[in-house]
């Protein structure tokens, strides 16, 4: 088992290299100079060629691309991503407390997207053409269909201005939690319910079950052996169910004023703050990169065949 970490942590490796770099060109693919954009931040009445000049040297940015791609990715190893060009502040200083509010967010709703799939998915499986499994399926149909901003205006409305049961912006209380986290799990758990209940299908099919019911064993051992063996497309999934919801928290964080990375990056993204840019999708990518191995590891403790195959 070691060996196989090894392997998959050495693929993983070169990965996170080329994306570190692709986040770095960020600045070379805008139309604006990123010297202009520091002089236009700080309110410079007349921009001249000779200020951004001036500018590009102190950024440091006359020297040769590689020499400052290595400089800057030895700093966002020790977290730091340089000051911000808008408020001249150090960017984890900014990016940090975001990413942690964030986090509270991505982590209570995949807790609940998480369990609420593998429920719906059992029980629909279990009884697959019936009309538990027909309702689900065609109210999970509708609800993901719903666009989120959409779904989140009319719970504003409803249980915050009509009921006033709900606060609506902000993350002040535990209720502040309760909107935004049931928008993201009904735009999710109907499509990861599904999956689940795709795989739990094709085990009950396999010559295993069959064999289990001829020898005698209780339904309930039964539908754990095939639990079990659908966990890996379960683990597979919900791996990257954390750095997906993480980077599609944008709406709803600024429909809620949630202090987290959506609404961050949002700003950052109107003011061309390229070094919040460029941490915000370095660490974004390096999550899908580090989550995904993560997935492939528990799958290779799950299934010893896959270890053999690396």
């Amino acid at each position: 088992m070691g060996g196989y970490i090894f392997k998959r942590t050495l693929i993983a490796l070169p990965m996170l290299v080329v994306i570190s770099f692709l986040t770095f060109a960020l600045n070379h693919l805008s139309p604006m100079d990123p010297a202009e954009v520091v002089l236009r931040a700080k309110e410079v009445p007349v921009v001249t060629e000779e200020l951004i000049a001036e500018t590009r040297t102190e950024l440091g940015m006359d020297r040769p691309l590689l020499v400052r791609y290595a400089d800057w990715l030895v700093s966002c190893l020790q977290l730091d991503f340089g000051s911000s060009y808008v408020t001249g502040k150090p960017v984890w200083d900014l990016l940090g407390p975001a990413l942690l509010n964030t986090l509270k967010l991505t982590l209570v709703s995949a807790a609940f997207i998480i369990v609420l799939s593998i429920a719906l998915g059992v029980v629909c499986a279990l009884r697959e053409g019936k009309g538990l499994d027909l309702t689900v399926r065609g109210v999970s149909f509708l609800l993901t269909s719903m666009p989120p901003y959409w779904l989140a205006a009319l719970m504003v409305w409803f249980f915050a201005v009509k009921l006033d049961w709900l606060p609506t912006s902000g993350m002040d209380s535990t209720g502040s939690y309760v909107l935004p986290v049931t928008v993201i799990v009904i735009g999710y758990a109907g499509i990861y319910f599904r999956i689940i209940r795709s795989s739990m299908l094709s085990n009950l099919h396999e010559d295993y079950v069959l064999y289990g019911r001829a020898c005698g064993l209780p339904e309930r051992s039964i539908t754990l052996h095939i639990l079990r063996n659908s966990l890996q497309v379960a683990v597979s999934v919900f791996g990257l169910a954390i750095p997906i919801l993480l980077g599609s928290t944008v709406v709803v964080e600024n429909i809620f004023a949630w202090p987290g990375l959506g609404t961050l990056t949002v700003r950052s993204v109107l003011s061309r703050d390229f070094p919040i840019i460029q941490a915000y999708v370095l660490v974004l990518s390096a999550a899908f990169v580090l989550f995904n191995t993560a997935s492939d590891i528990i799958n290779g403790a799950l299934n010893p065949k896959l270890r053999k195959e690396l």
